[in-house]
């Protein structure tokens, strides 16, 4: 009898330290946190930038038979812009 009664003690114990766990978390544990898509936008601004400048620089150099210069002002402005846009990123909230 004490043994059963032990138990559904610690089974109720168990449950409402369960509720508290959701309820702190927020109710959904298995949703992930908005750091990893901050983190996912910051490594595509990171390499997508600088490469699609440089495709479409060396495109450009390509076309007009005008060699690096394309290449280096549009590798350029797709890094400033890239950290630019990772700077926006990093002032919001990671909740």
């Amino acid at each position: 009898m004490a043994d059963d009664r032990q138990n559904d003690d610690l089974e109720s114990r168990i449950a409402k330290a369960r509720a508290a766990e959701e309820a702190r978390a927020g109710g959904s544990a298995a949703k992930p946190a908005k750091g990893y898509s901050q983190g996912a936008r910051v490594l595509a601004e990171l390499i997508g930038a600088p490469i699609g400048g440089g495709v479409i620089g060396w495109a450009l150099d390509h076309w007009l038979g005008t060699s690096p210069w394309f290449l280096l002002i549009l590798l350029a402005l797709a890094v400033i812009v890239a950290f630019r846009n990772i700077f926006k990123i990093s002032k919001e909230r990671a909740e």
